[in-house]
């Protein structure tokens, strides 16, 4: 068995660590941003059993953690980075029932083309910082996306939101006129 090595970034919110590791965890993403949305994934729910964690978040080779605002992060993140490596080892499952992941884009063709300029260049970066971002809805000109992880909350995504996604939005999809969220 390879060995699983964990490492840590920031993230623009610092409320959420990224808890990186050399191993898939999940295709995809998945957020329980609380105790009950977290039922479904045992590794969810065993991160959730420490009183500081507030939300989780799952991507390709990472998990993003969020903490409640009453501990300092040089308290408890040495104890996070050994409980994701041996949750990892011990191949603790993100998701007990596997869905199908493929990426199917629905809708209109211009709702089409927005989705697939969110999957392909706004999802991986966001993905860095250690959120993730969905599609919702275009309506009358407005994309309403749903953000996730580090996303939810974080002082920059507003930021983000309007200069870059709007912005790319608007540039590869001219049906485009605004962008808004709903953070989960």
């Amino acid at each position: 068995m390879a060995t699983i090595n964990v490492y840590t970034e920031a993230t623009p919110n610092p409320a959420t660590m990224k808890f990186l590791v050399n191993k898939l965890l999940i295709n995809g993403s998945v957020d329980y941003p609380d105790r009950e949305k977290a039922q479904e994934s045992p590794f969810a729910r065993e991160l959730f059993k420490f009183n500081f964690v507030n939300g989780v978040f799952f991507a390709s080779n990472f998990v993003t953690i969020t903490k409640t605002d009453n501990v300092a992060w040089e308290d408890i993140e040495a104890i996070l980075k050994e409980f994701v490596k041996g949750a990892v080892e011990s191949e603790l499952k993100v998701k007990e029932v596997v869905a199908d992941d493929s990426v199917n884009f629905e809708g209109t063709d211009t709702e089409k083309k927005i989705q697939q300029v969110l999957h392909d260049y706004v999802r991986p970066a966001v993905e860095q910082d250690g959120g993730a971002i969905s599609y919702k809805s275009f309506d009358d000109g407005v994309v309403t996306v749903i953000l996730k992880g580090s996303c939810s909350g974080c002082p920059s995504s507003t930021i983000t939101l309007k200069a870059g996604i709007e912005g790319l939005l608007k540039r590869m999809v001219p049906e485009v006129e605004e962008v808004v969220a709903e953070a989960m």
